[in-house]
């Protein structure tokens, strides 16, 4: 996939490849936490790909990570409408189905911070579980939903054998070893037990790590990217858990965002499916390609610009799926990882400023390193 400048800014990923015309009578899009980063992807594209063939509707509690910047490009169109509610409850949910006769749900709605989940599991439980029960309960009550798409993780999966490594298809069993995974988990069983005792229409989507402009810089591996490149950016080091040699694979937010658009309209009912990266990186090699895009001919070393700090209980080594199930729909990974990567330093450095109203910059406590700065941030 070619990359510029306005196809970022606009957050835009078109599918030239996608076949469009298989589900009909489809109408009205629910998008939970499309004021987030992936779900306000896929909105995007939705809309900027396929103009007025769909209502789309935003529905988000605009927690700290979320922001209305991630559909100010879309706005203006009179098939998007933006909802504030939350998943976990009835009144909201069920109110919001019956205003705009939703007819699909594409649920990307949870909580993701691995770290966090370590100290407040309940609440992961309470939004991952709980919200997503009150999702289906409200579809299955109310019988207008003809697709559901639950957004999950590869991370159910647990790790892979780094020594030995196999790729996870949709068919291996869950194991999920933290909080999240496990609420993500949880959450899968649910919607499978709601397939085959109400047989409603629902498909399971595991996806690698997602990156790209628009990503809140927090404190986990999913969110490592955009963290590094803050602080590099304040002129502060990049905290890496361990020796940083746990291996992530990375998948552009465009390419995540046009796998879904193939699932929506050509995946069939029941079936799960991994989207997978072809690029898998240590922990380690993902700060030095960030570094690099700061300093793409100076002497500085790595070193200097990194702190190795304590580790999680346990941190999965690896996470790597297959996702032939997916590719034989006609999906590929189109991105190239370095350029995709540029792209991103770019955005950060010149319009993150400001984008989320809850990131206060080098005070705030979730991107911050103890310590003092070591040198003044700047950006090419």
């Amino acid at each position: 996939m070619y990359i510029n400048s306005d196809t970022v800014i606009d957050g835009r990923s078109h599918s030239e490849d996608t076949q469009s015309n298989e589900l009909p009578a489809l109408k009205n899009i629910l998008v939970t936490g499309g004021a987030g980063f992936i779900g306000g992807w896929f909105l995007r594209h939705m809309l900027q790909t396929y103009g007025d063939r769909y209502v789309v509707v935003c529905f988000d509690n605009l927690d700290y990570c979320a922001s209305t910047n991630n559909f100010k490009t879309v706005s203006h169109f009179t098939n998007f409408h933006f909802v504030k509610g939350d998943v976990c409850a009835p009144k909201d949910v069920e109110g919001v189905f019956r205003d705009y006769h939703i007819d699909v749900i594409v649920h990307f709605a949870a909580r993701s911070h691995v770290d966090n989940s370590l100290y407040d599991p309940l609440s992961f439980t309470q939004t991952n579980v709980i919200g997503t029960q009150v999702l289906l309960e409200t579809a299955r009550k109310l019988g207008s939903i003809k697709r559901f798409i639950h957004v999950s993780t590869d991370e159910v999966y647990g790790e892979n054998d780094a020594q030995s490594p196999i790729a996870f298809t949709e068919e291996q069993s869950l194991h999920p070893t933290n909080p999240y995974s496990a609420s993500k988990a949880a959450t899968e069983m649910i919607i499978q037990a709601y397939r085959k005792s109400f047989r409603m229409p629902l498909i399971i989507v595991r996806c690698n790590n997602v990156f790209g402009p628009h990503q809140y810089p927090e404190k986990s591996d999913l969110e490592l990217i955009p963290k590094f490149i803050t602080l590099l950016k304040q002129g502060r080091k990049m905290p890496i858990h361990g020796d940083g040699r746990t291996c992530r694979a990375f998948l552009w937010a465009g390419d995540a965002a046009e796998a879904l658009d193939v699932i929506f309209h050509q995946g069939s009912d029941g079936e799960t499916y991994n989207i997978s990266s072809n690029n898998h990186l240590q922990v380690r090699e993902v700060a030095e390609k960030i570094f690099r895009c700061f300093h793409v001919n100076g002497t500085d070393g790595l070193d200097r610009w990194v702190e190795l700090v304590a580790d999680r209980p346990f941190n999965d080594s690896m996470y790597w799926t297959d996702d032939s199930k997916l590719r034989a729909l006609g999906w590929k990974q189109r991105t190239d990882f370095d350029k995709a990567l540029q792209t991103t330093v770019d955005w950060y450095c010149r319009d993150a400023e400001g984008f989320w109203p809850n990131l206060s910059g080098v005070g705030d406590n979730r991107i911050a390193v103890d310590g003092d700065p070591i040198a003044e941030g700047y950006c090419n």
